[in-house]
Formats: structure tokens, sequence, C-alpha cells
């Protein structure tokens, strides 16, 4: 059984050379390769891949021409990789490679996907409640399982590769492509540890964006509770209607307010256009997607023969 571990690549250069040693440490006499692409880091994590390649002859990587996202790296090693396994690790060392062992071992049962989970999380609050946030969304937008923790630390096998790499559009995301294809999962603890060097990536705007993912590319219900609630709307305004005329013909004495007018009108303005915006954000994606908008493009690769690299 081969293996690949996928790492995407972002301001990673003060761990990715630590977490590649330690790697070919841990699976030393194993059939394995790692697959790297650098998504457009700003520091010289190019440079030291490119160091690393040169060390180990079982290392491949990808340099990217900009910064396209996490799940757009990590579909780039997808692609990439050649094992019968992949094991999907970020670069920042919070994960100890040896963890990977755990979830092969669970993969042997059968399981199409083994993810992470964790007695205690050692990033910060901030993201923590990120995770949180999207764990409840994708429990709601896409039919995640609840007692199923969508963890970026994870292993999946050649089939399942296989079928995430089929979707071509721009904006992937990894466990929504992972939920449509199978049901065949498992989770397992491992250790995870806090982080020792540089500083983590994961921003506001980058939860945003990838709720937004959810939303649009995986999910329709977005539009189906829009519906419902204007409804709702709709139907508690007649209701209101027909009170202020009644009221308007049991009390002829009351006068004529602005205030209630004004905040109606201002209530409705804001809704009509959240869903406009909505409404928009499904047809933007959907013309960037046939337009043929990247999903990523490759600057150069390194440890890659020129037959394959023709064949992607």
């Amino acid at each position: 059984m081969k293996l690949s571990i996928c790492i995407p690549v972002y301001n990673g250069a003060d761990t990715i050379s630590e977490l590649v040693d330690k790697l070919q440490e841990t699976f030393r006499g194993r059939d394995f390769e790692i697959v790297m692409a650098n998504d457009g880091s700003r520091d010289n994590s190019s440079e030291v891949c490119q160091s690393i390649v040169k060390k180990y002859s079982n290392v491949r990587f990808v340099d990217l021409r900009r910064n396209y996202g996490e799940h757009n790296a990590v579909m780039c090693t997808l692609n990439y990789c050649t094992g019968d396994y992949a094991a999907i690790i970020d670069d920042d060392l919070q994960n100890p490679p040896e963890e990977i062992l755990k979830l092969m071992e669970e993969a042997e049962k059968g399981y199409d996907v083994v993810y992470a989970k964790y007695h205690k999380k050692k990033h910060s609050l901030f993201r923590n409640l990120g995770s949180k946030i999207n764990d409840i969304l994708a429990t709601w937008l896409i039919g995640k399982p609840k007692n199923l923790y969508l963890c970026s630390f994870k292993l999946v096998n050649r089939a399942l590769i296989n079928e995430i790499i089929k979707y071509k559009g721009p904006f992937p995301y990894i466990d929504g492509l992972i939920l449509r294809a199978t049901n065949s999962y498992s989770a397992v603890f491992v250790e995870h540890k806090s982080r020792e060097a540089g500083k983590s990536n994961y921003t506001l705007g980058k939860l945003i964006h990838l709720c937004l993912s959810m939303f649009v590319n995986f999910s329709i219900k977005p539009m189906r509770f829009m519906m419902g609630f204007g409804a709702v709307v709709m139907l508690m305004s007649v209701a209101l209607a027909v009170y202020f005329v009644i009221d308007k013909i049991l009390h002829p004495e009351i006068a004529n307010g602005w205030t209630s007018l004004v905040a109606l009108i201002l209530f409705f303005g804001g809704l009509q256009t959240v869903f406009l915006g909505l409404i928009g954000e499904y047809i933007g994606k959907n013309y960037l997607d046939q337009n043929g908008t990247p999903q990523f493009t490759v600057k150069k690769t390194y440890g890659i023969a020129e037959t394959e690299e023709k064949s992607k």
C-alpha cells in the first residue's frame, strides 16, 4: 500500500523542513511519497520546498502562481499524488506525523475517509470559534452527520480521491466533495500540539469565504430559506395590513404616522438587498465557473516527471 502525504504550504518556511524530516523518519521503510503545493506564500517557502526536493527523492513539489486558498492547494496535491491513500496534513507541525499511522490503521477497516478528532485543540479562541461555526453550517447545509467533526487532518483512499478530483470548479470545498461522494467514514482521536513557529493564517475573511463556498457551491438550502422566510414575511404583512385597516375603522381619530412607514421601508429594503446579494453570489460564482476560472495554475513542478506533468 502506497501512501501519499499531501501538504498545502502557505508561509510555512519555518516549519515545512522539520515536518518533512519527521515524516521521513516516521515512515522510513514504507512505500510513501510527499506532495507539497506552495499556495502563493509571501515568504521563501518556495525556495525551502525546492531544497527539500533535492534532499529527498520521494518528495514532489508544485509551485502555484498565486494564492488560491487552502482547499484549492489541497486539490492540487490530490491531483498530483499517486498513492493508494492520501493523508492531508497542515504545514504547521500541530499534527504530529506519527498520528497518520492511527488514521491508516482505522482506514484498513474499509473506510473511504478517516478524520482526526481531538480531545483538546490547541488553536486560538477565534479559530476554535470559527471551526464551531463551520461545523454548525456544514451540518445544516451539506448534511454532515452531527457526530462527525470536519478536520483538515484526514486520510482518504484512492477511490475517493478519484471522485474528489473530478471536480474542476474554482471554489472547491474538500469536505463537501467528500460527503457528497461517500458515507463510509470514521474518526479517531489524535494528539494536537501548540504552534511552535510562525502564526496562524486563519482570518475572518477566510472563514467567510469558506462559509460562502458551502452556501453557494454545495447547497441550495439558503435559497429555500429565503423563499420560506419571504413567505412568512408576506403573511405577516397581510396580517398587519388587515389589523391596521380594522383598527382605523374602529378608531378613526388615530393620526397617520410616518415612523412605522419609514421603519417598514428600511426593513424590507434591507431584506431585499440581502436576498439580492445572495442571489448575486450564486449567479456570480456560476459565471466564474462557466467562464473557465482555474482551480489553480501551476508555475513549476519539482520531482515530477515530464510525461506525468503532460497528463495533468
